[in-house]
C-alpha cells in the first residue's frame, strides 16, 4: 500500500501498479479533506481531479513536461504530489503555500493562475517558446467545462488548431454524467481511433486516395468528412475537431487505468489533442458531492458534519447578501431592473435575486467582457442592468466599461464585490486596483459605502441615476456604523469634527478610521473623520474646507496608492493651490500576498492601530 508519506515527488509514483495508485488517490482525498477543514479552500474542485492529477504525473516527465492548471483551484492534489505534502497545513496561510499555482513556489508550477480560461493560451505559448528555444518537452493544459465558457479559451483553441503543434488539452467536465451505453461505445471508439493500426490505416488510405489522378484529392476529403460524420454520431467532439484538434472522449476521469492509457496514446499523436474527461466535483466526500457549489470554496468546517465549527458560523449578513437582498427588493417595485452575473450567482449574493426574479437574472458564464457589453445593450432599450462581479474579475472587462458603457453614457450599475483586501486567495484575488482603473473614466460615478445601510442607500441612488455607476464594497460581514441619512450624489459625510488633523476615509476604511480617532484622542490628538462616500465626483467643497481649517490631511483606502482615492484628493489640493500637509495611506506598489484580512490590514497599517500610528507620526513629523 502506498500513501503520501512515501511520495517526495512524481518520480515516486511512476512504475507503480494501478491498484497502488488507487490507494494513493484515497489517501490524497483524506489529506485534502482534513487539511481544508482547518484552513478553508477550494475543496470540491480538487477532490474531483485526484485521478487525473495522478495520471498526468505518472505519464508525463514533470517538471520537464509542463502542466498548466486553468484557474488553479483544483491544484491541491498536484501540490501534494510535488513535494508540498508536509507543508500542506500552511495552505492559504500567511507565508504558507498558496491556494493556486505559483512559479515562485515550485518548479512543478509552470504558470501562475487564479483567473479562469488562461491555460490554453499560456500552454500554446509555451509550445511556441519551446520550439523557438530548441527545447523538447510536452505541454498539457487542464481546463474545466466552466472555464470553457470564456472567449479567451476559444481564442487559444483557435490559435492552437491553426499552429497544429503538439499540445494536449484535458477538458475536465464535471457537469455531465456518463451514460453506460454511450460511455462503453466511446471507450471502444477511442481505442480504435487512437490505436496504431487505425492511425496507420488512415494515413495510408489518405495517401492512396490522394494519388488517384484527377479525383484523388476530392475522394480523400470525402473520406475525412465521412469519418467526421461517423464520429459525430457518437462523440460530442465535432467542434474541437473543426478547430483542428484530435478529440478523444468522453472518458471516465476517475478510472485511473483508462486515463493513463488515454494520456499515453495522446502523447504519440501529432498536432493538438483534446481529451474529454468526465469527473464528479467533490468526489470522495459525501457533503461536497451533495453540494459542490457550497464546497467549491469553503471556510473551515467539521469533517464529520460538513458544517462550520460551532461558534464560527455567525449570523450577521455578508455585504454580498445585503446587496443581493436589497436589489431583489428594489426590483419588486421596478420591473426594468435586471441582474447580470458571470458564473458567480451565489458568490455575489444574487441567489436572493434569482429566488424572487428568476427571469430577470442573467448568468452569462465566465465571460466578464460579454457581461459588460450585454448590459450596455440592455441599457440602450431602457432596462436597468446591475452587473455584479468581483473587483479582481471586472479587470477583464475594462475596455468594455470604457468603450461600450461609459463612452455612450449608458445607465449600467456595476456592483464590485470583494473590493479591497480579500485575504487567503492571495494576489490574484485582491481587489486593490478598481479605484485606479475606474476613477479616470469620463461619465462614471464611483462610490463606496461605509456600512450595510449605506450600501442599500447607494444602490437605490445608483438605480435612480442616469448614467454609469460603480459601487465598491468589501468581502466579509457587513457592519452598521451609524444611521444612514440621505446620500446625496458627490457629497461626503462628516462623522467626527476635531482640529489639526482630518482623516478622509472611503468605504470599509471608515470604521477603523473612527476607531483610530479614539486611539489618537487618548494621545492628545483631536482628529476629524470624514466618510467621503464618493471617489468620483469628489466632494471638492468638503476637501477645500478641511484644507483651510486643518494643518494635516490624511486619506485612507484599500487600493493601490498609485492613481487611487488619495491621488484624486492630492490632485484637487494641487489645483486649489493648497499648502496643507498631506499623506495617503494605501497599499504600496506591491502585489499583496495571502493571509487573513486582519493580518494583511495590520501588515499595511490599514487597521485602527496602523492608521493611528501613521497619523501620529504625520502630525509630529
Amino acid at each position: 500500500m502506498i500513501s503520501l508519506e512515501d511520495i517526495s515527488g512524481p518520480e515516486d509514483i511512476r512504475g507503480r501498479s494501478v491498484r497502488e495508485l488507487e490507494d494513493l488517490a484515497a489517501d490524497i482525498r483524506e489529506v485534502i479533506i482534513s487539511g481544508v477543514s482547518e484552513t478553508g479552500g477550494h475543496l470540491a474542485p480538487s477532490l474531483g481531479v485526484v485521478e487525473l492529477t495522478i495520471a498526468l504525473h505518472y505519464v508525463l516527465d514533470t517538471p520537464r513536461d509542463k502542466i498548466v492548471w486553468d484557474v488553479g483551484h483544483q491544484c491541491y492534489p498536484h501540490k501534494l504530489l510535488t513535494g508540498r505534502y508536509r507543508n500542506f497545513h500552511t495552505l492559504r496561510k500567511y507565508k504558507g503555500i498558496g491556494g493556486f499555482p505559483r512559479r515562485s513556489e515550485s518548479e512543478y508550477d509552470s504558470f501562475d493562475t487564479g483567473h479562469s480560461s488562461t491555460s490554453i493560451s499560456a500552454a500554446i505559448g509555451m509550445v511556441e517558446g519551446r520550439d523557438v528555444m530548441g527545447e523538447d518537452f510536452k505541454v498539457v493544459a487542464v481546463i474545466g467545462d466552466g472555464a470553457m465558457t470564456a472567449g479567451l479559451a476559444f481564442e487559444g483553441l483557435n490559435h492552437a488548431g491553426q499552429l497544429k503543434k503538439d499540445l494536449i488539452v484535458v477538458l475536465n467536465d464535471n457537469e455531465m454524467s456518463i451514460s453506460e451505453n454511450v460511455g462503453a461505445l466511446s471507450k471502444y471508439l477511442n481505442r480504435i481511433l487512437t490505436g496504431d493500426v487505425f492511425r496507420k490505416l488512415k494515413k495510408e488510405t489518405k495517401g492512396i486516395l490522394e494519388n488517384i489522378p484527377k479525383v484523388g484529392g476530392q475522394m480523400a476529403r470525402f473520406a475525412e468528412k465521412a469519418e467526421e460524420s461517423l464520429k459525430g454520431l457518437f462523440l460530442p467532439g465535432v467542434l474541437f475537431e473543426e478547430l483542428g484538434f484530435n478529440y478523444i472522449g468522453p472518458i471516465d476521469g476517475h478510472n485511473l487505468a483508462q486515463v493513463i492509457d488515454t494520456l499515453k496514446k495522446a502523447k504519440t499523436l501529432d498536432g493538438p489533442v483534446l481529451i474529454h474527461a468526465i469527473t464528479k466535483k467533490g468526489k470522495g466526500y459525501e457533503y461536497s458531492e451533495d453540494d459542490p457549489t457550497r464546497f467549491h470554496g469553503v471556510g473551515p468546517f467539521e469533517v464529520e458534519t460538513g458544517k462550520a465549527p460551532a461558534g464560527k458560523a455567525g449570523s450577521s449578513l455578508a455585504y454580498s447578501d445585503v446587496f443581493g437582498m436589497e436589489l431583489a427588493e428594489l426590483a419588486e417595485a421596478d420591473p426594468s431592473i435586471v441582474a447580470i452575473t458571470a458564473a458567480m450567482k451565489e458568490g455575489t449574493g444574487l441567489s436572493h435575486f434569482a429566488a424572487m426574479h428568476p427571469k430577470r437574472l442573467y448568468d452569462v458564464g465566465i465571460a466578464e467582457p460579454h457581461a459588460v457589453t450585454f448590459a450596455a445593450g440592455m441599457a440602450t432599450r431602457g432596462a436597468k442592468p446591475v452587473v455584479a462581479i468581483y473587483s479582481t474579475f471586472l479587470q477583464r472587462g475594462y475596455d468594455e466599461i470604457i468603450h461600450d458603457v461609459c463612452l455612450q453614457n449608458l445607465h449600467v450599475v456595476f456592483a464590485l464585490d470583494r473590493a479591497g483586501i480579500v485575504g487567503e486567495d492571495g494576489p490574484t484575488h485582491q481587489g486593490l486596483f478598481d479605484i485606479s482603473y475606474l476613477r479616470h473614466i469620463p461619465n462614471l460615478t464611483v462610490m463606496a459605502p461605509k456600512d450595510a445601510g449605506e450600501l442599500r442607500a447607494m444602490l437605490a441612488l445608483a438605480l435612480q441615476s442616469g448614467g454609469p455607476v460603480a459601487i465598491r464594497y468589501p468581502r466579509g460581514k457587513a457592519v452598521e456604523i451609524s444611521e444612514t441619512g440621505v446620500v446625496e450624489a458627490g457629497k461626503a459625510e462628516l462623522l467626527r469634527e476635531g482640529k489639526g488633523l482630518a482623516i478622509l476615509a472611503i468605504g470599509n476604511t471608515v470604521a477603523p478610521a473612527i476607531e483610530a480617532a479614539g486611539l489618537l484622542e487618548a494621545r492628545g490628538v483631536d482628529a476629524t473623520v470624514v466618510n467621503m462616500r464618493f471617489i468620483k465626483p469628489l466632494d471638492a467643497g468638503m476637501i477645500s474646507r478641511l484644507a483651510d481649517t486643518h494643518e494635516v490631511l490624511m486619506t485612507v483606502e484599500e487600493n493601490v496608492v498609485q492613481g487611487g482615492f488619495g491621488s484624486s484628493v492630492l490632485e484637487h489640493l494641487n489645483l486649489m493651490g493648497s499648502a496643507v500637509r498631506f499623506d495617503s495611506l494605501a497599499i504600496p506598489d506591491v502585489f499583496v500576498e495571502q493571509g487573513t484580512q486582519a493580518e494583511l490590514r495590520r501588515l499595511y497599517a490599514l487597521d485602527a492601530e496602523g492608521i493611528a500610528e501613521r497619523a501620529h507620526k504625520l502630525i509630529n513629523g
